[in-house]
C-alpha cells in the first residue's frame, strides 16, 4: 500500500538540495543559480518541485518499515547530496523518475521488489531435502552485456541500474554446493523465480515479499 506524501519530508528534500547547490556554487566555476533558472525565484521553484516528486516516487516505492532514521531527517542531511551525483546542479529542471531510483540508489533506501524497478536481489534458502546435491537455491538478478560475448554479470547493489552497457536485470535461479553456483533457470520476475523454485523443491522457503536494500538481519 503507498504511503501518503509527508510535506515535512517534500521540505526536507527541498531544503538539501538548495543548500547543497549553495555550496557547489561556491567552488565550481561558471556556475551561476540564478542565471541558470532565471533567478533564485526559479531555482526555489525547482528545488520544491524535485522535493515533491521525489517525496511521491518514494511513497510508492519506499518501505519505510526497515528504516531505521527518521525520514525527514534523513532526506535533510542526505538528499542533496546525493542528488548532485547524479545530477547537475544547474539542471534540476531534467529530474524524472529514473533520477528518483539513482538517488534511493546512492542513499540506499529499502525498496519494495514488485517487478515496477530494475533492483537488485539476492536471496537464499536452504534446501529442505538435507541429503540434496544443492545445499540452497538462491534467487539474484543478473544482466547480460550487450556486446558480442554477452556475458552475465549479477546485477547488485552497488551497480548502475541503467548502464547502457547491460540489458536489463532477470532473476537467476541458482543452486549453491559448498559456495559454488550453478545456473539453473532464469526468469522476469521475482515471483516466477520463486514459483519455479518451489516447483523445483516443494517446500523451499523463499519469502513472499523481498526488499532491495533491506538493513542487515541482527
Amino acid at each position: 500500500m503507498n504511503e501518503f506524501p509527508d510535506p515535512a519530508a517534500v521540505f526536507a528534500c527541498a531544503k538539501s538540495l538548495h543548500d547543497a547547490c549553495l555550496e557547489r556554487a561556491k567552488v565550481e566555476p561558471g556556475l551561476d543559480l540564478s542565471e541558470a533558472y532565471h533567478g533564485m525565484d526559479g531555482f526555489m521553484r525547482e528545488v520544491m518541485r524535485v522535493g515533491d516528486e521525489f517525496e511521491k516516487w518514494a511513497c510508492r516505492h519506499v518501505a519505510f518499515h526497515e528504516l531505521d532514521d527518521v525520514w525527514p531527517y534523513l532526506l535533510e542531511e542526505r538528499f542533496g547530496g546525493a542528488s548532485l551525483e547524479v545530477m547537475n546542479a544547474d539542471s534540476l529542471a531534467g529530474f524524472d523518475a529514473d533520477d528518483c531510483l539513482r538517488i534511493a540508489f546512492k542513499l540506499r533506501l529499502p525498496m519494495r521488489v514488485d517487478g515496477s524497478l530494475p533492483l537488485p536481489v539476492c536471496v537464499e534458502a536452504p534446501n529442505p531435502l538435507g541429503d540434496a546435491e544443492f545445499q540452497h537455491l538462491r534467487i539474484q538478478t543478473i544482466r547480460h552485456e550487450w556486446d558480442e560475448d554477452g556475458e552475465v554479470a549479477p546485477f547488485t547493489e552497488d551497480d548502475d541500474p541503467f548502464d547502457e552497457n547491460y540489458s536489463p536485470p532477470v532473476f537467476g535461479i541458482y543452486g549453491v554446493k559448498a559456495g559454488v553456483l550453478e545456473r539453473i533457470a532464469d526468469r522476469k520476475t521475482h515471483a516466477d523465480a520463486r514459483a519455479l523454485s518451489a516447483k523445483l523443491l516443494p517446500g523451499i522457503g523463499f519469502p513472499d515479499e523481498v526488499i532491495a536494500f533491506s538493513r542487515p538481519i541482527s
